[in-house]
């Protein structure tokens, strides 16, 4: 009886989690929503940017990726 009194409990709390990430997404504007994921996009490619960087060995090509970086960062200060 008590198992099921918990995934009953687990249940609602999924429920209850699930709605209040729904009202939070409700809640941005467009604009928002888009600033958002351009950012997640911006972070992604710094990641990926940055991994480059430690694996490069040719000086022209850390070179270029240091600029790509200043670059993300700047886009991503202009997003904030």
């Amino acid at each position: 009886m008590a198992r099921g009194w918990e995934s009953k409990s687990v249940e609602q709390q999924q429920e209850q989690a699930t709605s209040e990430h729904a009202r939070k997404t409700e809640s941005l504007t467009p604009e928002q929503v888009g600033r958002r994921r351009r950012l997640a996009t911006l972070e992604l490619s710094r990641k990926r940017i940055l991994h480059q960087l430690e694996a490069a060995t040719n000086p022209r090509h850390r070179q270029m990726l240091a600029s790509a970086l200043a670059d993300l960062d700047a886009q991503i200060a202009g997003v904030n």
